[in-house]
């Protein structure tokens, strides 16, 4: 017969209701519920509709985190509309003062950063403070379709250009006043994502052709990274340098849902893609967390779509 009388354990606290601040790992009865239940982490890695934009879009760009965000620009025909989301609605904030499309974007809902779009060309740069939009430094290169991350005081700019050519290569740092030169990436980029900071940024695929290459910058100078499980362009990521999402876009004549999640090395595909599959998106927020929103289906589109990846959260335990 075996012994159990060695075996120890740990003890779980009883409530009757449950902890108002749990740490991970933490287990505990609830006597009310009459449930065993923890706090743990949870993979959910799906994507649920949110609210709709007022204005539908493609093109345009964010800043933010998924219940804190900010769109602004895009369209058909460039606009500088400028919306807030709260984690259920958009509503309207102040414009633009350049209205623009194929532009970039960085920072938080009420410390933003615009940047560089067109048609044509611009280098113009826009700070917004939560209510409203100001001039800032104008950049050393006028361009659009291309990329951005980081902050409203540590931004980053990369790449850019007309579909059909190779892109540009160039890379600007802002200090919050203005944009000094950086150094440039490995291979000529336009209408493809981008996401990070400005000291660890990552560049991904690229439009016409498409293609599955990444690039990592530390700062200083920009180095290949783990391919995209399947080339695509214009578009959408969020995140950091080691743990980014890839959503959306246009590969092989046609839009695609395709959603891939990168941990710092490789990419892995997500079995399940966007609800509807788009391009020219939106996109913020972390690799757990991320908004896709605008973008283009059959016609512009309002569409939200809120990214749920791994989360914390209180489960219950079952036994047998």
């Amino acid at each position: 017969m075996t012994a159990y009388t060695g075996i120890q354990g740990q003890n779980i606290l009883i409530v009757s209701s449950d902890p108002a601040n749990p740490t991970e790992g933490q287990i505990w009865y609830n006597s009310t519920s009459n449930l065993l239940k923890g706090y743990a982490n949870v993979v959910t890695n799906a994507w649920a509709s949110g609210g709709n934009l007022n204005t539908a879009r493609r093109s345009l760009a964010g800043a933010g985190t998924q219940t804190a965000a900010l769109a602004f620009g895009g369209g058909e025909t460039p606009t500088a509309v400028t919306e807030e989301y709260d984690g259920t609605s958009w509503t309207n904030s102040g414009s633009l003062t350049t209205a623009r499309r194929s532009l970039a974007g960085a920072g938080t809902q009420t410390a933003a950063l615009a940047f560089a779009g067109g048609p044509p060309a611009t280098g113009t740069t826009e700070e917004y403070d939560g209510t409203s939009w100001s001039p800032g430094g104008t950049m050393g290169t006028a361009r659009y379709a291309l990329s951005g991350a980081g902050t409203q005081t540590a931004a980053l700019a990369f790449g850019g250009g007309p579909p059909g050519t190779p892109g540009l290569t160039n890379t600007e740092e802002y200090d919050g006043s203005s944009w000094t030169s950086g150094g440039s990436m490995t291979n000529g980029r336009s209408y493809f994502a981008g996401c990070g900071t400005q000291t660890a940024a990552l560049a991904i695929g690229r439009h016409s052709p498409e293609v599955a290459t990444t690039e990592a910058y530390n700062g200083t100078s920009w180095t290949a990274a783990g391919n995209l499980n399947n080339a695509v362009g214009i578009q959408a990521a969020a995140g950091i340098q080691t743990a980014a999402l890839s959503f959306g876009g246009f590969r092989g004549g046609a839009n695609t849902a395709q959603t891939e999640l990168y941990n710092g090395t490789s990419w892995t595909t997500n079995p399940t893609g966007m609800t509807t599959a788009r391009r020219g998106l939106g996109g913020v927020g972390t690799q757990n967390l991320a908004l896709g929103f605008g973008g283009y289906i059959t016609g512009v589109s309002s569409a939200t779509e809120e990214w749920t990846g791994a989360a914390v959260a209180v489960r219950t335990i079952t036994t047998s």
